[in-house]
């Protein structure tokens, strides 16, 4: 007997029926059956399911006579099911990759629940993958297993039937099965969930729920949306048949009228012509469903009375009312933003013709992300060596928090903002300055950069319009002709600003302030950093960076994580950090074998800190490499898409010639690197060794210091020596710390692991 039964019925989703079936039988969890149901569909569905079931004994094929309907083909297929439990999936739909392994090892540490409710992710034709939004619905903090009444909040949830797992058993005993018609899902749903003992919920996205530009059944314009109504009054019909459950009534009314509500006001659901007759059977369902007293959201209420008056005119009428307040609203908002910022120029203006203060000092970096990099460093130094000097960092207010107690806070288009751009003697920032900007005699502007350049910048991206996006090149340059000084942290980065960024600014070579504290943290430090990343003690933790890709609109990663961990055993952890662009988490921890070991950093304030808390970096291009390599500490680079990469953006370097350690050219490449011990070895050392003479020579933990007695002090001669690269001893990682216990995890006797050695 299976663990898992997962029914598929399929009908006019030839395109689509592959990708799914395939998703099932490549899990990384086994013990399965899959039972496929041609529900008399027309296209090649039927043919498919056969290929696969001869390729795979795991797979049962059924051949319905008749086209019976999503609902009715599921009963089909549970008919032939074995397994304990039983999972449903549409024939457009997909597994994520190790969805059932997460299924039953929640499963199993809830006691065997009579349903498992998991998450789901839409992913559309454009490529992008958006999460469910009541995820938070589904966390598995408080005990488990649990009833409805204990977590009512399950009923937000879609109420589809591929987002949970049944135990047969339970649905065999209470006798649950579909019903015809559209909106099948909600008839089972409800009744399931009120019936069930136990449940529990897993907190990882198991479905990828496909959202076609065409040809759904939610996405079709029919008469067929009319089947709503029927599966409601089966939802009553069974609360009437179950005096017990008529506590629910309440909350299903509102899920109903909701429901019915968002059917009409997706325009591309009824025919013009039946949209009244629609609004008329909704008005009859909340008249005779209608609990009393029950209290309706605040947020709900428009489409509340939609349903409640069945008048489209009403309803239009109320929602005039209700946007023509919005919009009077939003024209005093507007009236008084144009008097604000008609107010802000005058104020700049006014502000420009009072003397500049030769103690004031105003930072940004990143686009108003937050304290940190090059300027961050410079920051910290100005109050050191210069501590006449009064500093102001200008971030957005999310960001404030970041910023040192001891430096003023500045908001974005703000009186204070603008009285520092007009009056401040030094202006420092990583990326450019507002335009609106004018640059006054007597203030000096030092553009930082943030890292050294392996991607083509500035004037270079003029034949790369991928990467460019539009850059108004000729606004660039008249930024770049503020600039009075460019810090460089090598001669490659000099000869790249200088040629790509061209203007009569004065480059500073004196290394990269931010990569200061690498020479000056402590061991107490890295342990504390590491304690705070939630890292266990004794584990090699590598924090994977990449860097955007130009010609891809989203992110997406060729890696899978969780898979690198599994193969690299319990002893490893992966920090992974996205590219600050996506604004969103590079992966999420979902399997059960490696929870706790993928940690999500991309939110961290601070990525200098990360690299002091890892033992080893993973990246592709990202020129965190280049800032890295001032640790001494092992550097991987995965470069599967070098080509397309080169292609889209350009760089200055074939990285793959002149890497900083070992170099990988696909994921099981990757694996063997590390398990293996090559990722640590002596070539690795080499190539390290070779990368940090040609990229780190002025990085000793004084650039910051030398820049500022410069800029500020005046200080041309005299200024710190470097310290050479074979006398810098930047702090140990932990790993090489506690050196005794073995780093490589040698592959399982008889699987072949390819050995990868490169001169």
């Amino acid at each position: 007997m299976p663990r898992f039964s997962v029914i598929v019925p399929a009908y006019q989703v030839q395109a689509y029926l592959h990708e799914c079936m395939a998703s099932v039988l490549e899990q990384s969890f086994t013990d399965l059956e899959l039972i496929a149901v041609d529900d008399c569909s027309p296209d090649a569905c039927g043919a498919i399911i056969d290929e696969f079931a001869a390729r795979d004994p795991r797979v049962r094929a059924v051949h319905l006579d008749e086209n019976v309907g999503p609902g009715r083909a599921r009963d089909a297929g549970m008919g032939y099911a074995t397994g304990d439990y039983l999972i449903f999936l549409d024939g457009d739909d997909s597994l994520t990759p190790d969805a059932l392994q997460a299924i039953a090892d929640r499963v199993k540490e809830t006691d065997a629940p009579d349903v498992l409710v998991y998450d789901h992710a839409h992913t559309f034709w454009s490529g992008e993958t958006v999460r469910n939004v009541r995820a938070g619905q589904l966390t598995e903090e408080g005990p488990a297993p649990f009833r409805l009444g204990d977590r009512p909040g399950l009923l937000k949830v879609l109420s589809a039937v591929w987002n949970k797992a049944y135990r047969r058993e339970f649905i065999e005993r209470e006798g649950f099965g579909f019903p015809s018609g559209h909106y099948e899902d909600i008839p089972w749903t409800y009744p399931v969930l009120m019936a069930s003992e136990t449940i529990a919920t897993l907190d990882r996205v198991c479905v990828h729920y496909r959202q076609r530009r065409q040809g759904s059944i939610l996405g079709t314009t029919s008469s067929k949306h009319f089947d709503i109504f029927e599966q409601y009054d089966r939802v009553f019909a069974h609360l009437d048949a179950h005096p017990e459950l008529a506590h629910w009534r309440p909350a299903l009314f509102r899920r109903m009228v909701d429901h019915l509500s968002a059917v009409f006001l997706k325009r591309d659901r009824l025919p013009r012509d039946s949209r009244a007759d629609f609004l008329h059977k909704a008005r009859a369902h909340y008249r005779r469903y209608r609990v009393r007293g029950t209290k309706l959201p605040s947020h709900n209420l428009l489409r509340h009375a939609l349903v409640r008056l069945g008048s489209h005119r009403a309803y239009r009428a109320v929602w005039a009312a209700t946007r023509a307040k919005r919009r009077g609203t939003g024209l005093a908002g507007a009236l008084l933003r144009t008097i604000r910022a008609a107010a802000l120029r005058l104020h700049y203006r006014v502000q420009l013709r009072l003397p500049v203060r030769a103690d004031r000092a105003v930072f940004a970096g990143d686009w108003g992300r937050g304290y940190g990099c090059n300027p961050g460093a410079l920051e910290s130094a100005f109050r050191t060596y210069a501590p006449d000097v009064r500093t102001a960092w200008i971030a957005d207010p999310e960001f404030h928090h970041t910023i040192p107690t001891a430096t003023r806070r500045l908001r974005p288009d703000t009186a204070a903002y603008w009285t520092a751009l007009a009056r401040s003697k030094y202006l420092v920032n990583n990326v450019g300055f507002d335009r609106r900007l004018v640059k006054r005699p007597g203030q000096i502007l030092v553009q930082t950069q943030h890292g050294t350049p392996l991607k083509h910048m500035g004037l270079d991206l003029q034949d790369r319009p991928a990467a460019a996006r539009g850059t108004d090149f000729a606004e660039l340059v008249r930024d770049v002709d503020k600039w009075d000084y460019c810090l460089s942290g090598n001669r490659h980065s000099t000869l790249v600003w200088e040629r790509v960024f061209p203007s009569g600014y004065t480059t500073l070579e004196y290394g990269q302030p931010r990569n200061d504290v690498f020479q000056r943290a402590t061991s107490t430090d890295v342990t504390r950093l590491r304690e705070s990343l939630g890292i266990p003690e004794g584990a090699v933790a590598v924090l994977y960076a990449p860097t955007h890709r130009d010609y891809r609109r989203t992110q997406r990663t060729s890696l899978d994580l969780e898979r690198i961990l599994r193969q690299l055993g319990p002893r490893y952890v992966l920090l992974t950090r996205a590219h600050h662009t996506y604004k969103a988490p590079l992966a999420q921890s979902d399997g059960r074998l490696t929870s706790g070991r993928l940690i999500d950093v991309s939110d961290h304030p601070c990525v200098e800190s990360l690299c002091l808390a890892s033992d080893a970096l993973l990246t592709d291009y990202s020129s965190l490499m280049f800032d890295y390599a001032n640790l001494d500490r092992p550097i991987v680079i995965h470069t599967d898409d070098w080509e397309a990469y080169e292609a889209a953006r350009g760089t200055y370097f074939d990285l793959r010639a002149f890497p900083p350690g070992a170099v990988a050219r696909s994921e099981d490449e990757l694996i063997d690197i590390f398990a293996t011990g090559h990722w640590r070895g002596s070539r690795s050392a080499q190539l390290r060794a070779a990368f940090r003479e040609r990229f780190c020579p002025y990085d000793d933990g004084r650039a910051a210091e030398r820049v500022v007695r410069h800029v500020v002090l005046g200080e041309t001669a005299g200024l710190p020596a470097v310290k050479p690269l074979d006398e810098r001893h930047p702090v140990p990682s932990a790993a090489d710390k506690s050196a005794a216990a073995p780093l490589t995890t040698l592959p399982s006797p008889g699987v072949p692991v390819p050995v990868v050695d490169r001169p």
